[in-house]
């Protein structure tokens, strides 16, 4: 699969409050898909550190298997049927969680698509070993 491109930004700044948190123990929260992929792109193109500045496009594909360096939870939409970003979920959330939260959100009429409802998931860890249908 071909994967779009988009630009990304990941500055000091958002590279020293994505540091300082690790550094913590808190979480990154990533709002909205564009902004995983842009955290993890600074994290791919990293030399010497978790993550560092990233102005440059990228095509990072993240689905089932892909290993997570620096978000650890996302607030996103509920996103259409066989697109990327359900791939992408599925890769955070593990395959099988988020077939059952979008059962859940069809039975309970969410919006799905950019203006409609989202959802908060945290990472599981066990999602990087599944596979798509197990």
């Amino acid at each position: 699969h071909i994967m779009h491109s988009e630009y990304a930004e990941v500055p000091q700044d958002v590279v020293d409050a994505v540091l300082a948190a690790k550094a913590r123990g808190n979480r990154v929260i990533a709002v909205g898909t564009t902004s995983v992929r842009s955290l993890e792109s600074a994290a791919q193109a990293a030399k010497n550190d978790l993550i560092e500045p990233f102005f440059d496009d990228t095509q990072i594909f993240i689905y089932p298997g892909f290993q997570y360096k620096v978000v650890d939870a996302l607030v996103t939409n509920f996103h259409l049927p066989e697109s990327t970003l359900i791939m992408l979920v599925s890769a955070f959330a593990g395959y099988q969680h988020t077939m059952n939260a979008y059962k859940a959100a069809v039975e309970e009429k969410y919006r799905f698509f950019s203006y409609g409802d989202a959802m908060f998931i945290t990472y599981n860890p066990q999602a990087i070993n599944e596979r798509v249908g197990e």
